[in-house]
């Protein structure tokens, strides 16, 4: 369904379960996050108008930010021996447990600024994480997301067949600790 049909049904779903925390955490399995879905070629109308309707209440996350600064850190050519070495176990790279700082690292870390500064997280640009080895389940079931004041919210450019969501049009994806909006 495109942008201009159901977008204000989006948006009030997304209130409704925002403002129903309790109700949002039986029904996501315990979990306390909202998968926003859309198709991705209509992810920018969405996020400029959940940037609108929420301008005051939340912490918009950048995934996208977060790669670019993750790669940073570390320099263009560290990051690309580093990725070469390990390419067949991203998970190595990105999510690793290790003290070490990675991209889930500081995920969690602004999901958690956000929470302290009493703003709803909104987790944007997720589109980032394919190939990562961070999976939406890894961040809703993260301590730190579970025990969250306020759910965290993601945007997920997805499609939604036969009561199957596939990441990004194709990648079968788990809606098991969140609540849906579709």
């Amino acid at each position: 369904m495109p942008y201009i049909v159901d977008y204000q049904q989006k948006f009030t779903d997304l209130e409704f379960h925002i403002e129903n925390q309790d109700q949002l955490r039986r029904q996501a399995n315990g979990g306390n996050s909202i998968l926003f879905t859309y198709l991705p070629d209509e992810e920018q109308q969405y996020i400029e108008k959940a940037k609108e309707l929420y301008a005051d209440r939340a912490l918009f996350i950048d995934v996208s930010k977060l790669l670019v600064r993750f790669i940073d850190e570390d320099g263009w050519d560290s990051f690309k021996e580093y990725y070469n070495d390990f390419k067949e176990t991203p998970h190595l790279i990105f999510r690793s447990n290790d003290p070490t700082k990675d991209l889930f690292d500081l995920i969690i870390d602004d999901i958690e600024k956000a929470s302290q500064n009493g703003k709803i997280p909104f987790l944007i640009r997720t589109g980032c994480l394919f190939g990562t080895g961070i999976e939406n389940v890894n961040i809703m079931e993260h301590k730190t997301v579970m025990n969250l004041p306020h759910a965290l919210v993601i945007f997920y450019p997805s499609k939604i067949e036969d009561d199957n969501i596939y990441f990004l049009n194709f990648k079968s994806a788990s809606k098991y600790r969140c609540t849906l909006v579709k």
